[in-house]
């Protein structure tokens, strides 16, 4: 598996997720790391995580509210510069082409070098874990965003017609929440930084210093034990221009 210590990082960078969250916990460090060298980072969140509460007394209406102001603040510890929420209804996301068409104005608008999602092939990790369905369908939703619908000029051509969004082509993919990875990203001196970013997410993790000890003790195995590092890994796809 390829280390990725890219000596110039890509200005212009786009993670789209499901659920306010998800691109702290999938890939915090390797966020926090581009910010740190440079980069313009967009974070697109399908839905505002409005079924996210086991609290009897919770709304969704309030939920909305309480995690798009959670995620904001996590995404300025990190060091992103944009948060943009779709407001799709949390648990119900489908890879529709509505959903495909939002995220291809997206990519036309912001015009990212690299885009970051999630997995749309995995459903069950290990054996005490199954995938959320909106990890899934964010994840195919996207894919086929980038390749080929942003890129073409012919897909959706109001965007071009009405919008005058030109046509957009991604240099790569970064995948998270992979099964299958090619690459992994040294974050070690970032991991503090992901862990801040979490604590913002106060209606989601109701023990922080377990959350933050189960972070630190993610180590990497091919590391030593006197130098410990922390990898976040992805299946990188690169796109011939």
């Amino acid at each position: 598996m390829a280390d990725d210590n890219q000596a110039h990082t890509p200005k212009r960078i786009m993670g789209v997720f499901a659920h306010p969250d998800d691109p702290e916990f999938f890939c915090g460090g390797t966020f926090a790391r581009w910010a740190t060298e440079g980069a313009h980072i967009t974070f697109v969140l399908a839905t505002s995580g409005d079924k996210g509460s086991s609290d009897p007394e919770m709304t969704g209406t309030r939920l909305v509210e309480i995690r798009e102001a959670e995620e904001r603040n996590a995404a300025t510890a990190l060091g992103a510069r944009e948060v943009v929420f779709l407001r799709y209804s949390d648990g119900e996301l489908q890879p529709t082409l509505e959903l495909r068409r939002d995220i291809t104005r997206l990519i036309r608008l912001k015009k990212p070098d690299i885009v970051v999602t999630n997995d749309p092939t995995v459903f069950w990790f290990g054996t005490m874990s199954i995938n959320h369905p909106d990890h899934r369908a964010i994840g195919a939703a996207t894919l086929e965003a980038v390749y080929p619908t942003a890129r073409d000029r012919l897909n959706f051509i109001e965007l071009e017609r009405d919008e005058k969004l030109e046509p957009h082509k991604v240099s790569q993919i970064y995948i998270c929440g992979t099964q299958s990875p090619t690459t992994k990203v040294d974050v070690t001196a970032y991991l503090e930084t992901k862990i801040s970013a979490l604590r913002e997410h106060k209606s989601q993790i109701p023990d922080m210093e377990a959350m933050a000890e189960r972070m630190r003790s993610n180590k990497d195995t091919e590391a030593p034990d006197d130098a410990p590092r922390y990898m976040e890994h992805f299946r990188v796809i690169t796109f011939n221009r």
